[in-house]
C-alpha cells in the first residue's frame, strides 16, 4: 500500500540561474550547510519526530503586464534588490519583500530552507514556493509580516503577484524500515 497518494501536479522548471520569471534571483538568504539542517530538519523533539520536516506550498500567479509597467527601480524596491547585480537596496522602503521576510530579523529567528521555481500554464505564469522549516512557526510569521498583519505594510510582491494555492504538510522522518509514522501514534 502507498504511504501517500498524489493529489495535484504543477510543473515547474529552472529558469537561468535560480531566477523567477521576473528575472529576480530567489533564495538568496537560505540557510546553508548545517544551518540548513538546524532550520528545516527536527531534532531532539523524541520518537517519530526526529528527523521530520514541515512543509510550506504555495503556488503564486503572477501579473506580468502590471510587473512590466513599474520603472526599473519600483520593481527592484518591490523585491528590495536589484536584479542585475541581486545586491540588497539598503534604503529599500519598508515594503519590499526582503524587509518584510528578513529572516533573522524575527524573535525567535524565523529560518526555513527555500526552494521556487517557475510555472507557466497558457497564458497564466508564476512561481511555486517551497520551504521547509523545523517547525510551521517561521512560515506562520512570516506570512503574517507579508500580509501586514502586525504592523500594516503589505510586501511590495503584492502589487503584481497573488497565491493562488497554498499548503502545509508534514514529511516523516525515513528511517531503515522506511516512511516512520510513530508520531501519529500520540
Amino acid at each position: 500500500m502507498a504511504a501517500f497518494k498524489l493529489t495535484q501536479a504543477i510543473v515547474s522548471f529552472r529558469h537561468q540561474d535560480c531566477r523567477d520569471l521576473t528575472g529576480y534571483e530567489d533564495g538568496t538568504e537560505n540557510p546553508k550547510d548545517e544551518d540548513a539542517v538546524e532550520a528545516a530538519v527536527t531534532q531532539g523533539q523524541g520518537a517519530g519526530i526526529d528527523g521530520s520536516s514541515f512543509a510550506a506550498v504555495q503556488q503564486w500567479l503572477h501579473d506580468f503586464p502590471g510587473f512590466d509597467a513599474m520603472s526599473r527601480a519600483e520593481q527592484d524596491n518591490c523585491f528590495g534588490r536589484e536584479r542585475d547585480s541581486n545586491e540588497e537596496i539598503d534604503d529599500a522602503p519598508e515594503s519590499a519583500h526582503v524587509k518584510r521576510t528578513a529572516q533573522e530579523n524575527f524573535e525567535p529567528e524565523a529560518f526555513v530552507v527555500r526552494r521556487s521555481m517557475p510555472w507557466v500554464a497558457g497564458a497564466d505564469a508564476g512561481l511555486v514556493f517551497l520551504a521547509f522549516g523545523k517547525s510551521f512557526d517561521a512560515f506562520e510569521v512570516q506570512l503574517r509580516r507579508m500580509t501586514g498583519h502586525d504592523d500594516g505594510i503589505t510586501d511590495a510582491l503584492f502589487r503584481f503577484t497573488r497565491p493562488l494555492t497554498g499548503g502545509y504538510y508534514w514529511c516523516p522522518p525515513r528511517g531503515s524500515a522506511g516512511i516512520d509514522l510513530r508520531a501519529l501514534e500520540r
